[in-house]
């Protein structure tokens, strides 16, 4: 039996906390083993708001597949193609940002998975799987059960909807996008607003009914973060590389000019 480790899913599968970070400016693949090392289980390469190519996207999965943190790419919204390459190069998930209806949210299923939850074409030669020679059935198996397929829940619809899209065969969990819900609603920047509140337990709720998980991104501040995870948040993209950086970076050059 062909198995892939795929260290996100296996916090998750523990009802553990999976812990990520973004990828968006550092674009060596150094940064998989470096992020490893810190303590964080997967990778949020940022294809949508990032000028990483999908050439720089796969090299930095296999890597990250080597260094033991599990490499998850968003797309940009409703590029299937994308997702597909970047799961033939050896991504262990895709998040799609605004999936806001049951349709695409099937079509995300149809695309990332193999039959017969979707319609995935088989390309062989998996970086997921070392690149060792592997029959079909065992691959596709080993691959569908390794990958996360993850919703972004980015409008007040995607929170409507999030019952119906919990429920798909084939979704793993639903991604809470903050930053955009909160522009959806007029509330610019209120990440801590009663709405949000609200929006976090509805899809806590759904994914517990269907059992999903739940996860949240654009929540950095730990004022914020720890009563969302209290919650019932599981999913956890909790900074990225670039504002990790900047405050590090800042807090350390004021430290140094304030000695005497």
């Amino acid at each position: 039996m062909v198995t892939i480790i795929n260290p996100a899913r296996e916090r998750l599968s523990r009802d553990e906390l999976a812990v990520g970070v973004g990828v968006r400016a550092v674009r060596g693949v150094e940064i998989a083993p470096l992020m490893a090392t810190a303590g964080y289980d997967w990778l949020f390469i940022d294809l949508e708001h990032g000028a990483t190519s999908v050439e720089t996207a796969a090299a930095i999965s296999v890597t990250a597949l080597s260094a033991g943190i599990a490499p998850l790419v968003r797309v940009p919204q409703g590029d299937l193609n994308l997702g597909t390459r970047c799961l033939d190069a050896g991504a262990l998930g895709i998040v799609m940002p605004h999936v806001d209806t049951v349709e695409q949210a099937r079509a995300m299923v149809n695309a990332f998975r193999f039959a017969p939850l979707g319609h995935r074409s088989i390309a062989g030669n998996y970086a997921q799987l070392r690149f060792e020679p592997v029959g079909a059935l065992d691959a596709v198996k080993a691959l569908n059960q390794a990958t996360l397929v993850v919703a972004m829940m980015e409008t007040p619809l995607a929170i409507e909807n999030a019952d119906s899209i919990a429920a798909i065969p084939g979704i793993d969990a639903l991604l809470m996008g903050t930053n955009d819900l909160c522009l959806e609603m007029d509330i610019a920047g209120q990440i801590g607003h009663k709405r949000i509140v609200e929006a976090v337990d509805k899809v806590v709720s759904a994914c517990k009914k269907h059992g999903k998980w739940p996860g949240l991104g654009g929540v950095y501040t730990r004022e914020l973060l720890e009563p969302y995870i209290a919650r019932g948040m599981r999913l956890i993209l909790a900074g990225n590389d670039t504002s990790l950086l900047m405050n590090a970076a800042t807090e350390h050059a004021q430290f140094v000019r304030d000695c005497k």
